[in-house]
């Protein structure tokens, strides 16, 4: 709501004052003179003061705010979506504080508190897939919001969520809204984009017997910025919202990804000696060495039927049924290195792969607000299962495939490569089934102090069946089962209007070796148990400078035990003796200092390290994880000429990260500037232009041993927005 300066009631007494009296009325005198008006917007701006009080999902099931929540929590609506241009879900990450994120096909990369991808969580809408490939950038038309919470989350998500978990919500029906929108996007890579979104009620008058239909499509077209690469993506997401009365509301929403690769890229090779900082040649930072008809392929539906019962004013109820649907297609040759004398490319790893993956589930939950004795107490409670079934079809020739020019090459396509033939042999069948209970509750043990705990035991059963050659190493099938229960105690201490204090201690579970979705025989039967690690977090949220800012300020420490680890008595061997650890500090402002000006940024410092860990023979204790900055940071700034013209400036650091776990390789940080320009043509139509990596830097995104996966160039776009 705006906030009216004290002149407008005085102005009104008066008014009312002069309507009130006809006596004096009738005679003849001046009007007085009204001091002007001041209005003072007090809704957050995209790129303005931080929204720390509309409820988040992702932190907890209780309907709690940012503000109320004992986490670090970061919430990216639509409006912040828009006004940074965030293309797609990857680019929406960077709004959090510490995370990076990579979108190599094969190796969907992102990293969170110093942990990887295979310790973060990645959900869409609340539903964990449990398998980072299908974190695959999606065009960020579709989502509504994304929201996180950094650190332990498996309380809420399940096992895999140490460093944080990131939630993908799409856009639902909405009720008494009808709107319309458009979207025409064209810029350079001869990117050609249309997107198109239209929310409807269908019948009723509002209220029970109502129904709202919504739709949000998105088509895609661009070459890619290196040699020969294309790409194509089409997204679709349909919902019906029903009032069926008494209080019971309905959700049936259905989506569809579609995404083709020609010819992807899959890195640049470093020059040798490959030591110290990396050095890539410039003259190669578009090429491509994949195969001439290289591929990734993707087709992903999702159907979602959502049951809502506000029962009585204390007891509301949910039930949640969930079906996922993904095929994925890989043909490449993956690998580039130079020649010692850095005069030639050799090329190897040749793979056709395969992942067909389907997951379902049911979660059915409750909230109940209601007291324990005199205090005020919320409980939240639920039971969820889910089976994920995945079978993957690899075929892969790891040698040398051929030695070209570094400048000038052709490639053969796929199917040339000696010994490589078409067709899908399938290698295993894992099938990860998991029932979970949980329980998070909310009491108020002082009006401005609350305590809020939670916990989940999960019972997960995964079973692997040998759809190749049986032997000792690849038995026909093998069984594994896992029971763990974690959980979260903290505290919120509301210590002045508008700002808190709180601290927390919370559990988590990881699988040891990646995902138990694609585990393999050697993983289940080495690793008898999950990896377990728990953090404790203190922080403060809090309002400043009259309202204009708002701020968030977290410490951490987090510990991850029984990674598994090389056997120092047999190389061939791994145990559970492994440990990680992570310290940080995250900080997020924004601020709105004048109508004009909006300032929101975020910079985080992490210390992570292997505490005892092995590999090759040689223990890495001490060492940093590989593609983990100490240090990111990143600024908006927006500043509007007119209400109808405004102009963006975003900022992004990341820091060094390493290349291999030894530590002797490393990228150096680099700094990016975006830049962009939005006109309102009318209400109804805005004008956007924007400049990514307008210095043109080169950087890498992602690095390994003997490779850089490069970012992008500077690139420009144009987009047309209308509303009706």
């Amino acid at each position: 709501m705006p906030r009216i300066s004290s002149a407008r009631p005085l102005g009104l007494l008066v008014l009312l004052g002069a309507a009130g009296a006809p006596a004096a009325a009738q005679q003849p005198a001046a009007a007085p003179a009204l001091p002007p008006v001041e209005v003072v917007d007090e809704a957050p701006r995209p790129n303005g003061r931080l929204d720390l009080d509309t409820p988040a999902d992702t932190a907890s099931r209780l309907g709690l705010t940012p503000r109320e929540t004992p986490a670090s929590v970061t919430v990216v609506n639509r409006a912040a979506i828009e006004a940074r241009g965030a293309q797609n879900t990857q680019e929406i990450l960077r709004a959090i504080p510490g995370v990076t994120a990579h979108d190599a096909p094969g190796n969907i990369g992102v990293s969170y508190r110093g942990f990887g991808s295979n310790s973060i969580g990645q959900l869409f809408n609340g539903i964990n897939l449990q398998y980072s490939i299908a974190a695959r950038p999606v065009d960020s038309w579709i989502y509504d919001r994304v929201e996180a919470i950094g650190g332990p989350s498996s309380f809420l998500f399940g096992s895999g969520a140490l460093g944080g978990s990131v939630n993908y919500i799409t856009k639902t029906a909405e009720a008494g809204n009808d709107f319309a929108e458009a979207q025409l996007r064209l810029g350079t890579q001869k990117l050609r984009e249309a997107s198109f979104g239209l929310n409807r009620r269908i019948a009723g008058e509002g209220g029970a017997g109502s129904h709202h239909a919504r739709i949000d499509v998105n088509q895609r077209d661009a070459d890619g910025w290196t040699d020969g690469t294309r790409h194509r993506a089409t997204q679709l997401a349909a919902s019906l919202l029903s009032d069926l009365g008494g209080g019971l509301r309905h959700t049936l929403a259905y989506e569809f990804q579609r995404e083709n690769v020609e010819r992807p890229y899959w890195g640049t090779p470093a020059l040798n000696p490959v030591a110290g900082t990396m050095r890539i040649d410039p003259g190669v930072r578009f090429r491509n060495y994949n195969s001439s008809d290289g591929l990734y392929a993707q087709r992903v539906q999702w159907l979602r039927s959502v049951t809502e019962w506000q029962a009585n004013e204390t007891l509301q109820l949910r039930n949640t049924f969930y079906a996922y649907d993904a095929l994925r297609d890989y043909r490449n040759v993956e690998n580039y290195r130079y020649n010692p004398a850095n005069t030639a490319v050799i090329r190897s790893a040749a793979l056709l792969q395969r992942h067909d993956q389907e997951v379902w589930g049911n979660r059915i939950e409750g909230l109940y607000q209601g007291r324990v004795g005199a205090l005020k107490s919320d409980w939240s409670f639920g039971l969820d299962f889910s089976e994920n079934r995945q079978t993957r079809f690899p075929n892969s020739l790891p040698g040398t495939v051929s030695t070209v020019n570094p400048y000038v090459f052709a490639t053969e396509r796929f199917f040339e490569v000696p010994g490589m033939v078409p067709g899908f042999r399938p290698d295993r069948n894992n099938r990860v089934r998991t029932t979970a209970l949980y329980l998070e509750n909310r009491t108020a043990l002082a009006p401005a102090l609350h305590l809020v705990t939670a916990l989940r035991h999960e019972r997960i059963d995964l079973d692997l069946v040998n759809r190749r050659t049986v032997d000792a190493a690849n038995p026909a099938s093998f069984h594994r089962g896992y029971a763990p229960t974690t959980g979260r105690f903290g505290l919120v201490w509301d210590f002045a209007p508008g700002a808190s204090l709180y601290a927390q201690y919370a559990t988590a579970a990881d699988p040891p070796s990646g995902v138990l979705s694609t585990a393999s025989f050697a993983d289940v039967r080495n690793n008898s148990e999950l990896t377990t690690g728990r953090q404790v977090e203190l922080g403060t949220k809090l309002d400043f400078w009259q309202g204009k800012g708002s701020a968030t300020l977290a410490a951490y420490d987090i510990r991850r035990k029984n990674i598994a680890t090389q056997d120092p008595a047999n190389s061939a061997l791994t145990v559970l003796v492994g440990e990680q650890s992570s310290r940080g500090v995250e900080l997020a402002l924004g601020l709105q200092p004048t109508p004009r000006w909006s300032l929101q940024g975020n910079l985080s410092y992490v210390d992570a390290r292997y505490e005892r860990f092995v590999q090759g023979g040689v223990s890495l204790a001490g060492r940093t994880p590989t593609n983990t900055p100490a240090v990111v940071a990143n600024l908006w700034v927006s500043y509007a000429f007119t209400p109808e013209l405004q102009a963006s400036v975003g900022v992004r650091h990341v820091g060094k990260v390493y290349a291999d776990a030894a530590n002797t390789v490393n990228w150096p940080g680099y700094t990016l500037l975006d830049l962009g320009l939005s006109w309102k043509v009318n209400r109804a139509v805005t004008l956007v232009g924007r400049i990514r990596n307008a210095t043109d830097r080169l950087y890498a995104a992602n690095v390994g041993t003997a490779f850089a996966y490069l970012g992008a160039p500077r690139t420009a776009d144009l987009s047309l927005r209308v509303a009706f």
